[in-house]
């Protein structure tokens, strides 16, 4: 009876919930479809190959990543010292990433469970909502692969409030110095840290004193990112091992200018929150709040602290979306902004949110509309929760043939094919040659074991951009959409083309025909390149400096390759190329 009575509390029943929303991940496996952009086409490759190669803890300033830019630098790439790198070091990459998402997704709803319980809905009547609450935190459209950076903050939260009220224990210390072991510093912890100072701060000014446990947690905080995050600091900072491309950044160049589009930002960030950061509808918090202040529940203080709250999103909201016009006033004056994103704050923004809405129900008369509302919540993430319904429709049979799978994405029969052809021409293995991709993104050739000279990576050296320019050039020179996007940003650091734009995943349904690639096979060669692989079809390669080497499907896959290799040897550019580029480098 006892066990019974436990499988029957709120937690087991969100614990339940959280499994049943797991279960399609484990029941299609190898078919299961995981979020692409920003993820399956990068983030999964870097601890893949970190492991892979041996590196994930060498911060030698001569350790390099072989298969990504020609030997990227080892230390401008996440930190070996992390959870992430571990499970992928235990793991092949499928696998890995499953097994980490529902960890991070188990831990981040028991973490805001026990905050809750602890600091904001701590009556025994309230159990139910804080389950509920945490159920829906946990199934957000979260980037897991970032680690706890986003649904592990109730964790960091409820350590740091513990020091801060106290009585605090042992504990709440090991949160703060395990937290930076499996979260992204970039992402989380200056503004973590910085909205803890300024809580500490306002403590302080309303003649509170000072919580010096806090300001240790901090402190604790703060020396496990530094030894965690070693081979950024170190590599920029001391050694100053390379300048990052990020200096180019110029955000003014890639947004649309004035008041009327830092506004539609500003209400983007506030109404639905950032795609990195988990983006979802706000608008059962909001209905909450309306109730409260519509009935007048609670005290006056008690609302007065909820619009407090509000307050502050709504200044995240404005600082974030104006941030682009912000940056381009001040950038020429602080270099350092161009290369450090300050508008991260909002990765703050949906604990914060999922607070007001756990104030709200907390003042709101006990009855169904407080149920209703976490209900219309939860479905609301589920409804945003790409990942999640693309599964569904994989179970069902209905998948959308832009969104395949991962085995039909990733495709290693048929990279492996293409492994094969090159070994049969010339007998060479992939770390013997260099590849470059068209049409899809070099992260899926790399995990399948290519070594790749175009990457996507949010820091890389800045003279290697320099040298790939050359090679695109052409291209940029035809299109006012792609050169900015290279000059002015640069992290996807790929083979373009005008006609194909930003559409980095070209389907085989597409049949797609490139009829005109300026490319310049001369600056391709003299980077140490020798194939093209593309999953569009150039209709004239031999203008390109380019020879057909192979053609590649497969079943139930999504890409049509095509293999081109440099024709040797190679005395200059192709003709039409040399004028482009000279016109792109000096537009």
């Amino acid at each position: 009876m006892p066990v019974v009575s436990r499988l029957r509390t709120p937690l087991a029943g969100a614990l339940l919930g959280l499994l049943l929303f797991l279960l399609p991940f484990l029941l299609l496996q190898e078919r299961s479809y995981v979020q692409i952009d920003d993820n399956l086409d990068v983030e999964l490759t870097i601890p893949y190959l970190l492991t892979r190669h041996h590196v994930a803890l060498d911060y030698r300033p001569t350790a390099v990543v072989a298969p990504i830019m020609n030997g990227l630098p080892r230390n401008a790439l996440r930190p070996g010292l992390s959870a992430t790198v571990l499970v992928f070091g235990l793991l092949e990459p499928l696998p890995a990433y499953l097994m980490h998402q529902a960890l991070v997704r188990l831990l981040g709803l028991l973490g805001l469970y026990v905050l809750l319980r602890r600091h904001f809905l701590p009556e025994a009547s309230q159990r139910r909502l804080a389950a509920a609450l945490a159920l829906a935190w946990a199934v957000l459209p979260a980037y897991t692969i970032y680690g706890l950076s986003i649904l592990g903050q109730p964790w960091l939260l409820l350590a740091f409030l513990n020091l801060r009220r106290g009585p605090a224990r042992w504990t709440d210390w090991a949160i703060m110095a395990a937290f930076p072991l499996w979260s992204m510093f970039v992402f989380v912890g200056p503004f973590a840290l910085a909205a803890g100072a300024a809580l500490l701060l306002l403590d302080w000014g309303q003649g509170r004193g000072v919580a010096w446990r806090a300001v240790g947690g901090l402190a604790l905080l703060t020396l496990m990112y530094l030894v965690v995050e070693y081979p950024l600091f170190f590599s920029l900072l001391v050694a100053k091992q390379f300048t990052s491309h990020r200096l180019e950044f110029d955000l003014s160049q890639l947004t649309m200018p004035g008041f009327g589009a830092g506004l539609k930002s500003t209400a983007q960030y506030f109404f639905m929150g950032q795609y990195h950061a988990s983006r979802f509808f706000r608008a059962a918090v909001l209905l909450a709040v309306v109730a409260v202040w519509g009935l007048r529940a609670g005290s006056p203080a008690a609302r007065r602290q909820l619009g407090a709250l509000l307050g502050v999103l709504v200044v995240l909201a404005i600082f974030c979306g104006f941030y682009p016009q912000f940056i381009e006033l001040v950038q020429d004056n602080l270099p350092l902004l161009r290369t450090f994103n300050l508008s991260r704050f909002h990765f703050l923004t949906p604990l914060l949110w999922f607070i007001v809405l756990a104030l709200s129900l907390r003042l709101l008369p006990a009855g169904r509309l407080r149920m209703a509302l976490v209900a219309a919540h939860l479905l609301t993430g589920l409804s945003m929760n790409t990942e999640w319904l693309n599964n569904l429709r994989e179970l069902a049979g209905r998948p959308k043939p832009t969104e395949p799978n991962y085995t039909a994405y990733v495709a290693p029969a048929l990279f492996g094919h293409v492994q094969q052809r090159i070994r049969q021409q010339t007998g060479q293995e992939p770390a013997a040659y260099r590849v470059a991709c068209l049409g899809f993104p070099p992260g899926i050739a790399q995990l399948n074991d290519f070594y790749t000279l175009d990457s996507y990576q949010n820091n890389y050296p800045i003279e290697y951009k320099h040298r790939f320019r050359p090679i695109i050039a052409g291209e940029m020179a035809k299109s006012p959409l792609l050169r900015p996007y290279f000059d002015a940003w640069g992290n996807r650091c790929y083979l373009f083309s005008s006609e194909l734009g930003k559409d980095f995943r070209v389907g085989a349904f597409q049949n797609r025909v490139v009829q005109d690639f300026a490319f310049d096979a001369a600056a391709f060669q003299r980077l140490g390149g020798r194939y093209v692989l593309s999953a569009a079809r150039l209709a004239a390669p031999t203008r390109s400096g380019l020879v057909v080497r192979g053609e590649f499907s497969a079943r139930n896959v999504y890409w049509h390759l095509y293999l081109y290799e440099v024709r040797p040897p190679v005395s200059g550019a192709p003709a039409g190329v040399g004028e482009a580029a000279k016109t792109a480098e000096n537009p």
